[in-house]
C-alpha cells in the first residue's frame, strides 16, 4: 500500500515565491505597455502619441480638484465643467487649442454676464412676468447668436465662442427659475472653466507644442514638389519608348489630386497659425493668406497638369514615330518648369527672399515665346491628320498654360518674401 506525503513549505518561502510572481506580473504589463506605445509610434507617428498623452496629463491635472479635498469643498460638482473644458477644447494643434479656448472664455463671460443681468431684471417682476422676461431674453439673445453663426467671416474665427454663449445664457437664466444664488453659480462655473482653459494653454503650448503654422508651411511646400514630379512623370510617360508606365502615372494623377483636395486643410491650418502666439520663425501678424493665395495658385497649376495628362493619354494622339521631333523641345520647356518649381519650393522653405524678375521669368518669357512660335507642319515635316494636328495643338496649349501659371506663381512667392521680410541670400 503506497503512501503520501506532503512537503512543508516555509512561510518565507511562499511569500517569495508570490512576490516574484507579481514582480514578472508587473514586468509583464510594463513590456506590454511599452510594445503598445512603440506600436502607436511607428503605426501613427510620434505626434498623434504625444498629443495623446498630453490630453492624458490634462486630464489627470485637472482632477486634482475632485481628488484634493479643500478644492473639492471649494467648487463641488461646478467642477465637472473643468474636465469638460478640457475633453472639448484639447485640439491637437496648439493655434486650434487656443482658439477653442478663447472662444469658450468669450462666450462663458459673455453669456454668464448677461444671463446675471437677465436674472436680476427678471427679480423685479413678480409672478408670470418674471417668466416672460426670462422667455423673451432667450429667444432674443439665442436667436442673435444662430444668426450670427451663419455669416461666413464670423463663422470662421467665433462659430464655438456663439455655441457656449447660448449654452451658457441659456443654463444660468434658466437656473434662476429654480436657484436663489445664481451670480454665485455662474462665478464658480466661470471659475472652473477659467481652470480647465489654463491646464489646456499649459500642456499645448509648454510640453511638445505641435504648431499649426508648422504643418501649413509644410504642406505649402510640399505642393511644389508634387506639381512638379506629377508634370515630370507626366512628360517622360508621353515621350518615353518603352510605352505608358500605368503605375507611374497613378502616382502623378494621386500627387496632383492631393494637391487640388488640400484647400480645405489649408484654410483650417491658417485659421489656427492666425491665433498661435510667437514662435520659431514665424511673427505675430505674419501674412498667412499668402500662404493661401500660393495654394490656390498651385491649385489652378495642378488641374492644369490633370488636363495635359488627359490630354495626352487620348487615343487621338499621333502615333509614338510622330512624337520624336517635338520631343526635344518639350522636355526642354519640362525642365524649365520642373527647375523653376523646385526653386520656388526651396525659397519658401528656406523663408528666404526670391527674386523673380531676375533669376526666372527671363527663362519662361523665352519658353512661353518658343511655344507660341511652334508651328506643327514645319516641325513634324509631314502633314497631319485633323485628328492628330489639333491634339498636338492642344498639348502645346496646355504646355504654355503652364508656363503663364507657373510665371503667375513666381510673382506670389516674389511677394510673400516681400511682405514677410524674408532676408535676401
Amino acid at each position: 500500500m503506497s503512501s503520501s506525503f506532503v512537503i512543508p513549505i516555509q512561510e518565507g518561502t511562499a511569500e517569495a515565491v508570490a512576490l516574484k510572481q507579481q514582480k514578472n506580473s508587473f514586468r509583464l504589463c510594463l513590456s506590454s505597455v511599452v510594445h503598445f506605445i512603440r506600436d502607436g509610434i511607428r503605426r501613427s507617428g510620434a505626434r498623434k502619441v504625444i498629443h495623446s498623452i498630453k490630453v492624458g496629463i490634462a486630464l489627470i491635472l485637472v482632477s486634482l480638484i475632485y481628488l484634493i479635498d479643500p478644492l473639492y469643498k471649494q467648487f463641488g460638482e461646478n467642477a465637472m465643467w473643468a474636465v469638460m473644458t478640457i475633453v472639448v477644447i484639447f485640439d491637437f494643434f496648439a493655434g486650434a487649442t487656443l482658439s477653442k479656448g478663447i472662444n469658450r472664455g468669450i462666450g462663458t463671460i459673455l453669456g454668464g454676464l448677461l444671463g446675471c443681468l437677465v436674472s436680476i431684471v427678471g427679480q423685479r417682476v413678480d409672478g408670470v412676468g418674471k417668466s416672460v422676461v426670462v422667455c423673451i431674453s432667450i429667444l432674443i439673445f439665442s436667436a442673435a447668436a444662430t444668426y450670427s453663426r451663419s455669416i461666413p467671416r464670423f463663422k470662421k474665427k467665433y462659430d464655438y465662442g456663439a455655441m457656449i454663449f447660448i449654452l451658457t445664457f441659456s443654463l444660468v437664466v434658466v437656473s434662476d427659475l429654480r436657484e436663489e444664488q445664481v451670480i454665485d453659480l455662474a462665478r464658480e462655473r466661470l471659475v472652473t472653466v477659467g481652470i480647465g482653459f489654463a491646464v489646456c494653454i499649459f500642456t499645448s503650448l509648454f510640453i511638445f507644442p505641435i504648431w499649426a503654422s508648422d504643418e501649413l508651411h509644410d504642406s505649402v511646400t510640399s505642393k511644389f514638389e508634387d506639381v512638379a514630379s506629377s508634370l515630370e512623370g507626366c512628360l517622360e510617360e508621353y515621350f518615353s519608348t518603352g510605352g505608358h508606365d500605368k503605375k507611374k502615372g497613378s502616382n502623378g494623377c494621386n500627387k496632383c489630386k492631393t494637391v487640388l483636395n488640400s484647400k480645405t486643410k489649408d484654410e483650417m491650418l491658417a485659421n489656427f497659425a492666425r491665433w498661435e502666439p510667437c514662435h520659431g520663425k514665424f511673427g505675430f501678424s505674419y501674412p498667412w493668406n499668402r500662404y493661401l493665395q500660393i495654394g490656390e495658385n498651385l491649385r489652378d497649376l495642378a488641374a492644369t497638369v490633370t488636363s495635359l495628362r488627359n490630354c495626352l493619354q487620348s487615343h487621338r494622339q499621333p502615333a509614338k514615330e510622330s512624337r520624336e521631333p517635338i520631343r526635344e523641345p518639350s522636355l526642354a520647356v519640362m525642365a524649365t518648369l520642373v527647375w523653376t518649381l523646385r526653386e520656388l519650393r526651396g525659397s519658401v522653405r528656406k523663408m528666404r527672399r526670391f527674386q523673380a524678375e531676375a533669376e526666372v521669368l527671363p527663362k519662361l518669357m523665352a519658353v512661353r515665346v518658343e511655344l507660341t512660335l511652334f508651328n506643327t507642319q514645319t516641325t513634324l515635316g509631314r502633314p497631319l491628320e485633323k485628328d492628330e494636328e489639333l491634339a498636338i495643338a492642344s498639348f502645346m496649349f496646355l504646355l504654355t498654360e503652364i508656363v503663364e501659371k507657373t510665371e503667375e506663381l513666381a510673382k506670389e512667392v516674389e511677394e510673400l518674401g516681400e511682405v514677410a521680410r524674408f532676408p535676401s541670400v
